[in-house]
């Protein structure tokens, strides 16, 4: 019961709604950064290294097929490239969030609401 009335006092206090919109946000930013890496950063990189386009980067473990009964079976590759981008993507948005919070916590150490 004492979970019970921790998350009741929780959700009151507005926390829950402090996270949502920082979700909300949070997932907005994703978006922008993914296409900051896909759009602005990846091609260059690949117009550098001879014109690759890293979406199509794979290893083709099995080819595409046309099965006995006509239907298509797609080829399975492991899609190097895309985990580049995710990698990346991913960075960016660790390394922005690390920045937001070094900027709150001396804002707020600042205005004396925060010890060092």
């Amino acid at each position: 019961m004492k979970v019970w009335n921790e998350f009741k006092q929780f959700a009151v206090k507005g926390n829950a709604i402090d996270m949502a919109v920082a979700i909300i946000i949070g997932t907005a930013f994703n978006k922008i950064v993914t296409s900051l890496v896909n759009d602005i950063i990846m091609p260059p990189i690949g117009v550098m290294l001879g014109g690759v386009d890293f979406k199509d980067l794979e290893i083709v473990l099995k080819e595409a097929a046309v099965g006995a009964g006509g239907e298509n079976i797609p080829a399975v590759a492991i899609r190097y490239g895309l985990f580049i981008n995710t990698v990346i993507d991913f960075f960016i948005v660790a390394f922005s969030m690390f920045v937001v919070i070094k900027v709150m916590n001396r804002v707020l150490r600042v205005r004396g609401l925060v010890q060092a």
